[in-house]
């Protein structure tokens, strides 16, 4: 993500020494060196709409924020739906992409600059298809 000029940051409602367990035993989290926030009061969580009251926990919400503070996406899933890297990271390179070409979008196949983007208009409504595959 630093490679990208973005900064990752977790964070759940466990307190910092369950992460500190968390990432000393889950092989998974071992070379984690990105913070991971405590949020065990649920602010940082109800905030950002994702605290849910009767468990006291936080669904995994996934959010990019431009550095102007412009949320740019936010995704959030079930509990026990993990989240795919590789599919925030392709957002998070659209969306670079797209703070240079605003008039352009970026379809969901598009992966890296180079790959195909379309400029949107009136005359593509419903052509969208069609666009893709010229």
């Amino acid at each position: 993500m630093k490679k990208l000029g973005a900064e990752l940051i977790t964070v759940s409602t466990d307190t910092k020494f369950v992460h500190l367990a968390w990432q000393r035993h889950e092989k998974q989290l071992h070379d984690v060196t990105y913070p991971m926030g405590a949020d065990p009061t649920g602010h940082l969580s109800r905030l950002f709409g994702v605290y849910d009251g009767m468990s006291g926990l936080a669904l995994r919400g996934t959010f990019l924020i431009s550095p102007e503070g412009l949320l740019l996406n936010s995704e959030i899933n079930y509990y026990n739906l993990g989240r795919n890297i590789e599919e925030l990271i392709r957002k998070l390179k659209a969306n670079i992409y797209l703070s240079r070409k605003k008039n352009e979008a970026c379809p969901s196949k598009w992966k890296d600059e180079g790959d195909k983007t379309l400029i949107p208009t009136a005359a593509m409504v419903g052509r969208v298809h069609e666009a893709l595959n010229q």
